[in-house]
């Protein structure tokens, strides 16, 4: 009916959206008290340009994206065009503020001396960066601007599904290696003495991990998942006709 205020979100899932919000703040404030407290805070033109890489990791790969891939959740009821777009833009915006923290981290390196692309840390993240711009680029290609089928999309979107949270769980994996990467350079000597840079530390990975804990229980949950408009049904079979030359019917034209 129109005019018909739209049904409620499923039982539980605003508290988890919720919950993931908290979160996701608790660990990009945890990681500026890191760099600010221990660290000596960020700034880009002087040797503290290193410290705007893990703050920009952070940040885009792990919050923004998280918050990307949660979209399709928390708009259930909006266009499906609309919610394409903040998605895609979110993703956009944390692939800018990873690139910032990418350069941040290749410049200091070349300031100090320090060689590049050595460790598992650099080898994952910068793989895991590249993935994501790709996988990007393929989701607008298929998913935001015309031009690919009906058929094409179906047989893309459960790749493009896998591959969203299977980049999600390497970037936190590449944020764990670095915190502890970061940890034994700086602090190998007192670590193992619970010193509280260590404590604060680890408590930011820690909440990495719930974060995406949290996040990957509300993308799997089956019934939490976006259901389909009416009119976007019927969008979606006037465009299989249009692209494939099927009729409503399924019969060819």
């Amino acid at each position: 009916m129109d005019g018909a205020p739209p049904p409620p979100s499923p039982s539980g899932l605003s508290a988890y959206v919720a919950v993931s919000q908290l979160l996701g703040l608790a660990l990009l404030a945890t990681t500026g008290a890191w760099l600010g407290r221990y660290r000596g805070g960020v700034a880009w033109h002087s040797p503290l340009q290193f410290n705007a890489h893990p703050l920009c990791m952070v940040l885009a790969m792990v919050f923004l994206q998280g918050d990307a891939l949660l979209v399709y959740r928390v708009f259930r009821h909006e266009a499906k065009r609309s919610t394409k777009a903040l998605h895609a833009l979110l993703h956009g915006l944390a692939l800018v503020i990873a690139l910032v923290g990418i350069i941040a981290v290749f410049e200091s390196h070349r300031t100090k001396g320090i060689p590049d692309m050595y460790s598992l840390h650099s080898w994952c993240g910068m793989a895991t960066f590249v993935l994501y711009l790709l996988q990007w680029f393929l989701g607008c290609g298929f998913f935001l601007f015309p031009g690919a089928s009906f058929s094409l999309r179906g047989w893309y979107k459960p790749q493009h599904i896998f591959f969203g949270i299977t980049l999600f769980i390497l970037s936190i994996t590449s944020c764990l290696l670095g915190i502890t990467e970061m940890l034994l350079f700086n602090i190998s000597d007192s670590y193992s003495h619970f010193v509280p840079e260590g404590i604060l530390a680890n408590t930011l990975g820690v909440l990495l991990v719930a974060f995406g804990l949290v996040v990957g229980y509300v993308l799997t949950r089956e019934e939490w998942k976006r259901p389909p408009l009416a009119e976007e049904l019927a969008l979606s079979m006037d465009f299989k006709t249009l692209t494939e030359g099927e009729s409503p019917g399924g019969g060819s034209q």
